[in-house]
């Protein structure tokens, strides 16, 4: 059934989408039809620079070589809330060849050199954010970068708690009490700090270093968040868990043909996506 916080966006979603379209919506969600299973691969980056200079680095050379490729094969990057809408409420799934594009940890280098490729394709992109970092450490974005960032329309900010625990090491030092509070500011810290910070809606996680149980999952839905992300490398299924949903993590050693396995070319006669000549993307 579809959760009850998402009904007036989908009225207003309906409305802009005109009666045709909006019926045709509404048919597919009260209709049960033919179970198809759709997949859709998940990006995470960290760093982006002229040249590789850790393990987590993609050149931007080689990241907009990889738009150029999506574009070719027919593919268009949507926003993940579009997928989490999916996931929890039921909506329509995504078109075919779609992307979704996340980065975690707010580095810098996502306003120096991601930043005015985004804006050339026009894609949308999901931020996680830990707080903790952001206009404190050297190598992380500003507040200002980020309201920069959220004013152009196409970065959704969303949180990778406060400051990017490992849990799992946490439960094994930490006393039961104090995991607990531990995991109670990681989790309600950050998304309080970031609403309040950018006047933004938090509601999505990326689990630190890819690691959750069942608990912290049950936590995290408890301190607000519907979906989470982690780092399993594999597409993302409709009947997965949202509060584990996998994704691809790109470095600077996921390129040229590492990086086309993931995206296949059309098969013969299958017809792309967008025929414009520049990645699709879906608004947020």
């Amino acid at each position: 059934m579809t959760n009850n916080r998402y009904i007036p966006a989908l009225v207003n979603k309906w409305r802009r989408l005109g009666p045709v379209m909006a019926m045709a919506m509404l048919v597919s969600l009260i209709i049960p039809g033919k179970c198809v299973a759709v997949e859709l691969p998940i990006l995470l980056y960290h760093r982006f620079g002229p040249r590789v200079t850790d393990s987590m680095t993609v050149t931007t050379e080689a990241f907009e070589a990889q738009l150029n490729e999506l574009e070719q094969k027919g593919y268009h990057v949507i926003p993940l809330q579009q997928w989490v809408d999916h996931l929890v409420a039921h909506v329509p799934p995504p078109p075919p060849r779609s992307v979704v594009i996340t980065v975690d940890d707010g580095h810098r280098s996502v306003y120096t050199e991601m930043l005015p490729i985004v804006m050339r394709h026009r894609i949308p992109v999901t931020l996680f954010i830990y707080p903790s970092a952001i206009s404190n450490a050297p190598y992380a974005l500003t507040w200002e970068q980020l309201r920069e960032l959220r004013a152009t329309g196409l970065f959704d900010i969303q949180s990778h708690t406060y400051w990017h625990p490992n849990f799992m090491r946490e439960k094994r030092q930490l006393s039961p009490a104090d995991y607990d509070r531990l995991v109670e500011m990681q989790l309600t810290k950050s998304k309080r700090v970031l609403e309040m910070r950018l006047g933004t809606k938090v509601d999505l996680l990326a689990w630190p270093y890819g690691l959750y149980d069942r608990d912290l999952e049950e936590r995290a839905r408890k301190a607000g968040y519907i979906a989470a992300v982690t780092m399993e490398r594999r597409s993302a299924r409709d009947d997965d868990d949202p509060m584990a949903i996998p994704r691809y993590l790109i470095t600077g050693a996921v390129s040229g043909r590492a990086f086309s396995t993931i995206f296949p070319a059309p098969k013969t006669g299958e017809r792309k996506n967008d025929s414009s000549g520049s990645v699709k993307t879906r608004k947020q």
